[in-house]
């Protein structure tokens, strides 16, 4: 045998760079989910209504955390959830609502707790006419229908 034959061998040849464009199918779907996840996420973050519930909270709670009297601390809960509720379903359904028709609406939309007793000490406390201090219940009440009020109506319209 020759020992030249090595030398009559092709010279090496490296194989062409892969492409960078267009990318692979796989890539476009997950570009697609990326950018739609992206989008999702922000709409949810930036939902009027998710906006307004974080908001009631935060006010909720420093107000349970206050250290007003009752009466203070009633009204605050009882302005609390007239702003919320007008956010929520508009001004001109809840503004005509007063005393036991406003203590309904509220039970009605979330707000189990503050019917009966509980909600008319409320508004008795918050407007003067009576002193009793069931800061509690009444934060209780007011926590129950800002969580749930939205999402009965969000049901409703649908």
């Amino acid at each position: 045998m020759n020992s030249n034959w090595l030398s009559q061998l092709a010279p090496d040849h490296a194989p062409a760079p892969p492409n960078v464009w267009p990318p692979a199918p796989g890539w476009w779907l997950l570009a697609f989910l990326t950018l739609t996840t992206i989008a999702l996420l922000v709409r949810w973050w930036r939902d009027p209504q998710r906006r307004a519930r974080r908001t009631a909270l935060i006010e909720l709670q420093r107000i349970r955390t206050s250290d007003g009297d009752g009466a203070a601390v009633a009204r605050a809960i009882q302005n609390l959830l007239r702003r919320y509720a007008q956010t929520v379903f508009g001004r001109q359904t809840i503004a005509r609502l007063t005393g036991e028709a406003w203590l309904q609406f509220v039970a009605a939309e979330g707000g189990e707790a503050l019917s009966g007793h509980v909600g008319r000490s409320m508004l008795n406390t918050a407007f003067g006419n009576h002193s009793t201090d069931e800061r509690d219940q009444w934060a209780a009440g007011a926590e129950g229908f800002i969580k749930r009020a939205a999402r009965k109506r969000h049901r409703r319209d649908r």
